[in-house]
């Protein structure tokens, strides 16, 4: 599935850091470590390596075969109270785990989550894909993002390329047709030709003997 989201910038940013940068779980505060000493970050460089690692912890998040496009909104009140209380971190990922798990047969769904600062906040809705224009809308701006397009695109050209050998294999039959048509024209024609020049042979051997008979009878009779 193709990924994409506002999370991705947070997976994507470097933070300036020197060689090693510690993370004890995730409850407690991210440190640098710098020659000569110890620098600890700003409370919006720590938010953004948490929510780094929360969009890499979605990325591990497995969706049922029936969830074809799966997307996840989080207020920042709601990243705030999952980096301040690990247990409401650990519970909003469960439930993720759980409604992208679940399944949604007979038709392949849409799912988009939305996580606010409370479990009273966190819903899960989904509509049928091709019936979803909800879920594009309400996902355009999501924190982590996965669809199918790419696994679409791939159907499609693969579609598109049996569609073109078919048409390619139907214009070559009828060429072969057509060549095997014009052969047999020209067969006709040629036997035809040939029955006539036969017809006009034996007519002129015909003639020829005619006129020998009449020859050899004229000549008797002028000696007789």
């Amino acid at each position: 599935m193709a990924i994409s989201g506002v999370g991705q910038n947070y997976y994507q940013s470097n933070v300036a850091t020197t060689k090693n940068t510690k993370n004890v779980n995730s409850t407690e505060k991210f440190a640098l470590e710098k020659t000569g000493g110890t620098q600890e970050l700003s409370e919006a460089e720590e938010m953004e390596l948490f929510k780094k690692e929360f969009y890499e912890d979605l990325s591990r998040v497995t969706n049922h075969r029936t969830v074809s496009n799966a997307a996840v909104n989080i207020s920042e009140a709601a990243f705030k109270a999952m980096k301040d209380d690990p247990q409401y971190r650990e519970k909003v990922l469960s439930l993720i785990q759980r409604d992208w798990g679940d399944s949604y047969a007979p038709r392949n769904c849409s799912v988009l989550i939305t996580v606010g600062a409370t479990l009273n906040e966190y819903r899960a809705d989904s509509w049928p894909v091709g019936y979803d224009s909800e879920f594009d809308v309400r996902s355009q701006n999501s924190f982590y993002k996965r669809t199918s397009e790419k696994k679409d695109r791939q159907k499609e050209i693969l579609e598109e390329y049996l569609e073109k050998r078919a048409q390619a294999k139907k214009q070559q039959q009828e060429m072969l047709n057509e060549k095997i048509a014009r052969m047999e024209l020209e067969k006709s024609r040629l036997s035809q030709s040939w029955s006539s020049e036969r017809q006009m042979a034996k007519a002129a051997n015909s003639y020829d003997a005619n006129v020998m008979t009449e020859t050899a009878v004229g000549s008797a009779s002028l000696l007789g």
